[in-house]
């Protein structure tokens, strides 16, 4: 038997091999702690999730039965995601182009160096080299620019790996982002 089918699963979640709309598809298969059982200061953040974003992603709820590790989680995330960072851009209008090929999208060379080493990062961390740190500089980075970039690459990277560790189910609405208003 799997972790996963010993602890709570999601309900409600659109089944694509089943009409009816419901299925008990665990999110996890390491236990998510029911909402009503979170610690006070977690509940709150889930709750301003949901309420900014529509829903609370599934990695939020497999990361809080860790509560110490969800909280330093979300501390790096706010510390890298909520700030300035003059020297790179979020660039929404872009996504999903970028996520079909980066290489092909219509990005500056900037961008395209910032992507190729985060690309490399992320999937051969010890292919990157000092080269790929003045590819970077060459394009006018400056130094905490260059950190942001191996930061925040590191940062998904290590959510990414979480996620198929823990064969962490998106939810739905990940696939529906940037191709349905909000209501």
């Amino acid at each position: 038997m799997s972790l996963g089918s010993r602890y709570p699963r999601q309900r409600g979640t659109p089944d694509p091999c089943h009409s009816d709309g419901v299925t008990d598809i665990p999110i996890s298969r390491f236990p998510v702690t029911p909402r009503e059982e979170l610690p006070a200061d977690l509940a709150e953040r889930f709750a301003d999730v949901e309420e900014r974003s529509g829903f609370l992603p599934n990695i939020f709820s497999a990361l809080a039965w860790r509560p110490d590790e969800a909280r330093a989680f979300f501390t790096m995330h706010d510390a890298l995601m909520d700030k300035e960072t003059p020297g790179l851009s979020k660039a929404p209008y872009i996504a999903d182009q970028v996520a079909v090929d980066w290489r092909k999208a219509p990005l500056s060379p900037r961008m395209h160096a910032v992507l190729s080493v985060a690309t490399r990062l992320a999937a051969e961390p010890a292919a990157v080299t000092e080269a790929d740190l003045e590819l970077l500089t060459g394009h006018g980075l400056t130094q905490d620019d260059v950190w942001d970039v191996g930061m925040i690459t590191s940062f998904f990277a290590l959510s990414n790996r979480l996620a198929h560790f823990a064969a962490l189910i998106p939810n739905p609405e990940f696939y529906l982002m940037g191709r349905v208003p909000k209501a």
